[in-house]
């Protein structure tokens, strides 16, 4: 690994801390429904789902396949039951995330969540950002391109998902939240420096972090059907679309 790619990494692992230190701070993202920007978010973490991640998890099955790490290897057949796993545990935190916010209305007349649900979701999505960037600088391993590529999807998926975090923890997002999910995408980047795994566990992990992006791709960057501005979401997806099929 020459050390200019490991400098771009590192800068870019930066830049994902910066979107989540910044993105629901920022006056104009509260206005994302009435610009359409949500829709061409959505257009675009759409057409990295099923063109870079679901061919991945493709790849994925083949690679624990031949795998010899033991429970891994068990798990040879099973790799989009990783990310079964990774969807049900994120739609289960977003459930988790309303209810609590319900009930706080109700008893206190405050639309946001219960401290201990605000660290259990904090906490799990930190885990989410640290593995995430850990494989941002996998990504390095395969070239500028990937990696930027990477680095463009999650971005917009960051900005929009930390909307939809404030919108459940208000304060405690922007004085805490916030920042633990920053410093968690440059932890995942120096562990991914420190520690290498093989391809077939860096794989196994991508299909279980993979469930969650899916997730939280449907659940806050595609548009309500009363929001949605399908020409933008369309635009989105296609030149995304184009760029994946075409580097």
């Amino acid at each position: 690994m020459e050390v200019g790619i490991n400098i771009v990494g590192l800068t870019l692992a930066v830049c994902l801390a910066l979107v989540h230190t910044f993105a629901s701070q920022t006056q104009w993202l509260t206005k994302i429904s009435q610009r359409g920007w949500v829709s061409v978010a959505g257009g675009v973490s759409i057409a990295y789902i099923f063109l870079d991640i679901l061919p991945e998890l493709s790849h994925a099955q083949e690679e624990i396949q031949h795998s010899e790490l033991g429970m891994i290897a068990y798990l040879e057949k099973h790799v989009y039951l990783l990310a079964l796993m990774g969807l049900a545990l994120f739609y289960g935190l977003e459930k988790l995330a309303l209810r609590s916010r319900d009930r706080r209305q109700e008893s206190h007349g405050e639309d946001c969540t219960h401290l201990g649900v605000f660290w259990i979701h904090i906490i799990s999505f930190a885990v989410y950002n640290t593995i995430l960037g850990y494989l941002l600088r996998e990504s390095e391993e395969h070239g500028l391109v990937a990696c930027l590529l990477l680095f463009f999807a999650l971005a917009l998926h960051f900005v929009v998902n930390d909307v939809g975090l404030r919108e459940h923890h208000k304060q405690m997002y922007d004085r805490v939240g916030r920042w633990i999910l920053a410093g968690a995408i440059v932890f995942g980047w120096v562990l991914g420096e420190a520690f290498h795994l093989n391809e077939a566990a860096v794989l196994a992990i991508w299909a279980l972090v993979a469930g969650g992006i899916i997730l939280n791709a449907l659940k806050e960057e595609l548009p309500a059907q009363q929001e949605s501005q399908f020409g933008l979401f369309a635009l989105g997806a296609t030149v995304y679309a184009l760029i994946l099929l075409t580097v």
